[in-house]
């Protein structure tokens, strides 16, 4: 069986850093892993992308799939290119310049999005602001998918300071046009609950409208002391909030989902377990988690997220296929043969 055994200064991304938290011991298995066949042509396996590109957006432009990642190194927001959701072309840095009010170093889990006039793309993301010490929410526009986006204001759109900050932001727009953004605030660094929010936006994306309102917190026992990573979809007339828990830095973390009736809810999570979470026979996915949900060219949704590598180093890029069972969405996986392509 695997194992994965992190550091942690608290179930948050802040104790990562620009890149990834070490691993104190990552034991190897009893015995080898059983070999992975060959994907035919018109198959593929994880991860799509091997290295560490954490809490993953994806956007689709036309024929065309832009993914965005948490700083690597030197590059602030990672930018990917694919045709297909499988073949992946690093771009450059999507945020060269960041604004005033940021302390360099704690740059997170970006979100972009069209805005209302389709032609402007909109890039919330989440960094440390110097004036509190916390991590807050930003906001920056690009003609381009590819950026590089340019920092909108001199200050966070998004503060919480007295609970904690904000990170993990994420766009929706409804039926009807009307754009939201999610987040959460960043209270289990100082040991208050935490809560996804939702707020009404602008139609550019770059002011909040009325006032925020709490959707979930963390009140299952598998989510530990918090709930982060929001991701907001609709099917079937309802709203499904997916989320990621536990600890970021181990094999606990895991993706989970509530749903509601109404997009302020009330949301309930129908199951006591995880939708997506690690797989310690076979590895195929150590702590899943920062997912995203996107439409392939056919029409169907898939979840992307990031897993730990097995040395635990970094996290890598996945694709798994989600599917419909009634109301009840079903992950295929964490599976790691070939499967059969978007």
């Amino acid at each position: 069986m695997l194992a994965l055994l992190l550091t942690s200064c608290g179930a948050t991304q802040q104790a990562a850093g620009p890149t990834s938290a070490p691993a104190t011991s990552a034991p190897a298995p009893t015995s080898g892993p059983t070999p992975i066949p060959t994907p035919r042509p018109n198959e593929f396996v994880n991860p799509v992308l091997d290295q560490n590109f954490p809490d993953p957006d994806v956007l689709k432009v036309g024929d065309t799939y832009y993914a965005y990642a948490t700083e690597s190194g030197s590059v602030t927001i990672q930018t990917a290119r694919s045709s297909d959701l499988v073949e992946w072309q690093m771009l450059g840095n999507a945020l060269i310049v960041l604004p005033p009010w940021v302390k360099p170093g704690f740059d997170w889990a970006p979100d972009v999005s069209l805005a209302a006039d389709g032609k402007t793309f909109v890039m919330y993301f989440t960094a440390r602001d110097a004036a509190s010490d916390k991590q807050c929410i930003g906001a920056a526009t690009s003609d381009t998918p590819e950026g590089p986006f340019k920092y909108v204001g001199d200050k966070p759109l998004v503060c919480q300071v007295e609970q904690g900050g904000s990170i993990d932001p994420s766009s929706f727009v409804d039926e009807d046009g009307t754009r939201y953004m999610l987040w959460k605030n960043d209270g289990n660094c100082c040991g208050m609950d935490t809560y996804i929010y939702i707020q009404k936006v602008s139609g550019d994306g770059l002011m909040l409208e009325g006032e925020p309102t709490k959707l979930i917190k963390n009140d299952k026992p598998w989510e530990d002391g918090l709930v982060e990573a929001p991701t907001l979809w609709k099917h079937g007339g309802k709203y499904y909030l997916f989320y990621s828990a536990n600890n970021y830095a181990g094999v606990d973390y895991a993706t989970g989902y509530a749903m509601a009736d109404t997009i302020t809810g009330p949301y309930t999570k129908p199951s006591k377990e995880p939708l997506l979470a690690s797989d310690l026979k076979h590895g195929a996915a150590l702590g899943p988690g920062g997912q995203d949900v996107v439409l392939d060219k056919k029409g169907q949704t898939w979840l992307v997220f990031h897993s730990w590598d097995p040395t635990a180093t970094y996290r890598r890029l996945m694709l798994e296929q989600l599917e419909w069972q009634g109301d009840t969405p079903v992950v295929k996986g964490p599976d790691r043969g070939p499967q059969p392509k978007p």
